[in-house]
């Protein structure tokens, strides 16, 4: 009998500890800005439970939701020392599990780490397509959708060894920085690899890697002098997700009471976000119907909700020593808790940033979206969000190489119209500057293979203000067009990247001739950027296109460079008095891209279609 009894109080206690089947954030770190901390905490009816802890963190609050399965229990940090602490679950005034909770120590100067800027370059990966470094991890028990690199939406075995395996070519192409599309688990049965639809927020997919294996990443990198960049999703997570399957609270995701599971597609209309005279059922449709059918869209006035991904994407930050972050759909988010989301991470990290993806075809309103806009003050708006994407240059650079006669509005002067409504951004230097992303056609696809626009195009991405950031891929002339054949056309596969692969386009013997005209052109000017404080930080002064010739000067009380760039498919010359107020008493300088000196006296002839970087 007393056997009986003690094996009985042995599986009771068993069941409640499997009871606590998890507490979010995992651990902690000792001495934030913020001391205030939100554990969550999920098990069976585990809201039946007193809960405490042993040692002196003092409980501020607990939250108990509709749903048993959950705790929220606030806690206050300061001057909680790193360490090993005790948290306790109690019945009846008898402690029935105890569960260990670690606070650990953060890095120096962690609160101080400085962000990407505008003197880096940023690279885009596709993690999935990048390169093969560690096949054990291709497919995983646990995640259904296994690898097919057959299958161009499928699973390829990408992952975060290849990354590593490959940070000296990016270092040698000039990159600075990386900036890799989600890592984080998307258990979707299918088309999983772009890992936009998330099941579990404090963990990297298995099939990419480890949370390890990523922090070892950002150690790799920093020993390189370059920055990683996460790509973090707060409009909406994956429908596999744990917590999407045993809901917090009713209100944790916009469910819509016509839609099938709670389903209903966004408008897309993000200018309701803003526009004064918008109905309340327009802005909710966009700003609460769901960004696709497996992609549930989280209400982020939810404080709960709210506090959830704050934490969460600081846990990201200290645990993998994170140098920024890239923010999908920012303005399909809530703009009041997105705004606070931002500004507690900003107020944690005062010289981080922090890049929203705002896909608008007007600077006015992507510019409501940048901190301390006055678009934004009209409205008494302020986003606390440090860079925003430069889309009207994107869609200026994908058909203005193509209109050889400028006319009125066309050509060269996409790009100078561009420019001339950069008095709408607060931070004209943080603004990311790209030809191509991960969601847009390969710019080598729409052009053709044409090694000459290509120059023209990263001549203008590399010398404008902004943080420029490159697709990975381009600088080898990577095609793919997503009208034809998908997505995963304009995400294929970097060659050599797979051990099994017939050429490796990662080595100087592996490219094609090709190839070489692409990266060499990619290599030089990439890198002569890195050293150039005038291009990353100065001021610019830009002159009308004529002739569909654009020229303009990147200044500051030290350095000036002369871009000019000749979309006009026939050889132009210059008079160049019209400069005369930049070029001053200067009679000569050096092309970068040619490596010859050019004389500046009178005249300026340039080949068709190509362009000149020169340096006084």
């Amino acid at each position: 009998m007393k056997n009986f009894v003690s094996i009985l109080i042995l599986l009771l206690s068993m069941t409640i500890f499997s009871q606590v089947e998890k507490i979010e954030p995992p651990f902690w770190f000792a001495g934030m800005h913020h001391p205030e901390l939100q554990l969550m905490v999920y098990g069976k009816d585990i809201a039946q439970y007193d809960v405490a802890f042993s040692n002196t963190i003092q409980i501020t609050d607990i939250i108990k939701t509709e749903n048993p399965n959950y705790l929220f229990i606030n806690i206050n940090t300061e001057n909680v020392a790193p360490g090993i602490y005790e948290l306790q679950f109690s019945k009846n005034k008898k402690i029935r599990v105890k569960k260990s909770y670690e606070f650990k120590e953060r890095r120096e100067n962690s609160a101080l780490r400085k962000g990407f800027d505008s003197s880096d370059l940023i690279y885009l990966i596709m993690p999935d397509r990048f390169a093969n470094g560690n096949p054990d991890n291709d497919s995983t028990e646990d995640t259904v959708e296994k690898v097919n690199r057959k299958e161009l939406s499928g699973r390829h075995g990408g992952d975060i060894q290849g990354i590593i395996d490959h940070l000296d070519y990016l270092d040698e192409l000039g990159v600075t920085a990386i900036w890799s599309t989600p890592l984080l688990e998307d258990n979707e049965p299918i088309y999983s690899y772009h890992t936009y639809a998330q099941s579990d927020y404090y963990k990297i997919d298995p099939r990419f890697g480890t949370n390890e294996d990523y922090k070892r990443l950002a150690s790799e990198m920093h020993k390189r002098d370059m920055k990683l960049i996460m790509d973090y999703v707060t409009n909406h997570w994956g429908s596999k997700h744990w917590m999407i399957q045993d809901l917090p609270t009713k209100d944790w995701i916009h469910k819509w009471e016509n839609g099938e599971q709670g389903f209903q597609r966004s408008s897309y209309r993000m200018t309701t976000q803003f526009d004064s005279n918008a109905s309340e059922a327009d802005k909710e449709a966009c700003m609460n119907g769901w960004f696709d059918t497996t992609m549930p869209d989280v209400n982020q006035k939810n404080p709960l909700v709210l506090k959830y991904m704050i934490q969460n994407a600081i846990w990201w930050i200290e645990f993998a020593d994170l140098d920024g972050l890239r923010v999908d759909t920012y303005s399909y988010n809530d703009k009041e808790g997105i705004a606070k989301w931002t500004k507690a991470i900003m107020d944690e990290y005062p010289n981080f940033n922090i890049a929203g993806e705002v896909w608008m075809n007007s600077q006015a309103q992507m510019a409501f979206w940048q901190k301390d806009s006055k678009i934004g003050a009209i409205e008494n708006y302020n986003s606390h969000l440090p860079t925003v994407m430069d889309f009207t240059l994107h869609s200026a650079m994908m058909v203005m190489f193509a209109e050889d006669d400028q006319q009125w509005d066309k050509g060269m002067l996409r790009a100078y119209e561009n420019f001339t409504n950069d008095f709408l951004y607060p931070d004209i230097n943080n603004l990311f500057v790209f030809a191509a992303n991960h969601d847009t056609n390969r710019i080598n696809d729409i052009y053709g293979s044409n090694l000459n626009i290509y120059k023209m195009m990263m001549t203008l991405v590399a010398t404008v203000r902004g943080i420029p950031q490159v697709y990975y891929g381009d600088e080898l002339g990577m095609l793919g067009n997503k009208d034809l054949k998908g997505d995963g056309d304009i995400r294929r596969d970097f060659p050599g990247g797979w051990k099994d692969d017939p050429m490796n386009a990662f080595t100087a013997e592996g490219r094609t001739a090709e190839q070489a005209g692409f990266f060499e052109f990619s290599r030089k000017i990439f890198n002569w950027r890195k050293s150039k404080s005038v291009i990353q930080s100065g001021k610019t002064m830009q002159f009308v296109p004529e002739n569909n010739v654009y020229v303009y000067f990147r200044y500051d009380a030290n350095d000036k460079v002369m871009v000019v760039i000749n979309n006009n498919p026939e050889v132009q010359t210059l008079d160049l008095k019209r400069f005369k107020e930049m070029i001053k008493t200067a009679t000569s300088g050096t092309d970068i891209i040619s490596e010859k000196q050019i004389a500046l006296e009178n005249t300026l002839t340039i080949d068709g279609k190509t362009s000149m970087i020169i340096e006084f």
